[in-house]
């Protein structure tokens, strides 16, 4: 059973797709946002959840304190899921519910087409993704990130290291079991590249 472990819906239960979705387990989920905390990065932040499944990495975010989420999934079933998801997440909130979009459409075709910038960004593909395609999503997002921008990135432990483009700066590895987790930021505006065009604010 998946379910958002902390927040305004804390223990709510989320549906998983039935196939071709790997969950994020509990463990690496506690993990990932115990050290968002301690970074306070999550708080007000537009979050970015590539290859979301569920959506519980994104959901899990807006429970704790996100501003808005973006869940991006090709897969129909799991997009009707996510969706599904964001409206049992944004019944518990208090007020005013939180801003959550599903997108069905391949990571590629949407970081090529979207605008940004996006604070925190959680990356989980199957692990049978190329590292070529990882690559080019990587490539794809940089010009997205708000300056020092987190990126989540969930791999095999047996899968290389991720190719880093110019303009995200890698942090850190961590490992539970099968699962690796790449920590990396996006540099701030002093430190990249002359010549970067101005990024336009998140669409509502």
């Amino acid at each position: 059973m998946t379910r958002i472990i902390a927040g305004f819906a804390g223990s709510l239960s989320l549906q998983v797709p039935r196939s071709g979705t790997r969950p994020t387990s509990d463990r690496v989920r506690e993990a990932i946002f115990s050290a968002l905390e301690a970074r306070d990065a999550i708080d007000g932040a537009a979050v970015l959840d590539l290859y979301a499944g569920s959506g519980a990495l994104g959901l899990e975010a807006v429970s704790r304190g996100a501003a808005e989420a973006v869940l991006v999934e090709r897969a129909k079933a799991a997009a009707d899921i996510c969706r599904r998801n964001a409206d049992a997440v944004k019944r518990r909130a208090h007020g005013s519910a939180p801003r959550v979009s599903v997108v069905q459409r391949a990571v590629a075709a949407y970081l090529e087409g979207t605008r940004g910038p996006f604070d925190l960004v959680f990356i989980d593909p199957p692990y049978d993704l190329p590292e070529s395609a990882l690559a080019h999503d990587l490539a794809l997002l940089a010009p997205l990130l708000a300056d020092e921008a987190v990126v989540v990135v969930e791999r095999s432990s047996r899968s290389a290291e991720p190719e880093w483009p110019a303009g995200i700066s890698p942090d850190r590895r961590r490992d539970y079991g099968e699962t690796a987790l790449w920590w990396a930021a996006a540099d701030a505006a002093d430190d990249a590249a002359a010549g970067q065009p101005a990024r336009p604010s998140h669409p509502a």
